[in-house]
């Protein structure tokens, strides 16, 4: 499948703010970048670090007044199927070096709190059973509201208001998880037929020795994910952070299916 991505941002900002944007498309194995062009307005040079286990990219830059930005990108994806229910959960005494920090509480994921519940509530299930089982609660029992969080709600939070958006279903997703002993991550990407269309947030879970996708909020399927970047949670993947206070003036996102020659 090929995707056609095509995002704009426009910010303004009370006073000159460092920038740190995460909006382009990670160059991947089973996501191959045909093309892509990041523009940006009303900033200094653009300095490009790598994301976070070394996936994707994000920029530093400043801005006086605000930031106006442009990406536009072709994507081809070939990514194989995986059935997640027959996978393992690896044995904690065997998750690599790089992995272990996804078992732990992050700032939005609390682990410790989940544990007993996540024990009464699925633990006659194993690996990837277990998470399909809890990708499905959520579905069932959080109801999709835009608005109905912000930046300072957690995964617990949302388990207790029964509502939220695409990023409240990622943590309580990834809290779950790390609490049965399984590391979760929060990957943030594009996928097309994502309503309202935004920038989207999934999680990879580890197990059978790789990372897998899931979606617990349903809007999108794995296999037409697009990743940007990856991390502990929310703060982690953020499209744009600002070292300031900034304003809402415009923001689009696009993602559709392209023609294979275009």
């Amino acid at each position: 499948m090929r995707l056609s991505i095509d995002v704009l941002l426009d910010y303004g900002f009370y006073a000159p703010a460092d920038l740190l944007l995460a909006i382009e498309v990670a160059m991947l194995p089973d996501q191959k970048l045909i093309e892509n062009r990041l523009t940006t307005w009303g900033t200094a040079a653009l300095v490009p670090i790598a994301g976070e286990d070394g996936i994707g990219r994000r920029t530093w830059s400043q801005g006086e007044f605000g930031i106006r930005a442009q990406y536009t990108a072709t994507v081809e994806l070939d990514r194989p199927l995986v059935a997640l229910a027959p996978l393992a959960a690896e044995p904690l005494g065997m998750i690599p070096a790089g992995v272990i920090s996804y078992l732990f509480a992050s700032r939005y994921c609390d682990v410790e709190s989940f544990s007993p519940w996540v024990r009464r509530r699925f633990g006659d299930l194993t690996g990837g059973t277990q998470v399909l089982a809890m990708a499905d609660w959520i579905r069932r029992e959080i109801a999709y509201v835009p608005g109905a969080s912000d930046a300072r709600t957690t995964a617990a939070d949302t388990f207790l208001r029964r509502e939220g958006v695409c990023r409240d279903y990622a943590h309580l997703l990834i809290a779950m998880a790390r609490a049965a002993g399984i590391p979760a991550r929060m990957v943030g990407c594009y996928a097309p037929g994502v309503a309202p269309p935004d920038f989207h947030a999934v999680v990879e879970v580890w197990l059978a020795g790789g990372w897998h996708l899931v979606d617990p909020s349903g809007l999108a399927d794995p296999a037409t994910i697009v990743r940007i970047g990856v991390g502990r949670d929310a703060i982690d993947i953020s499209f744009l952070t600002v070292f300031g206070t900034a304003f809402f003036n415009e923001q689009r996102v696009t993602v559709v299916e392209a023609a294979a020659g275009g």
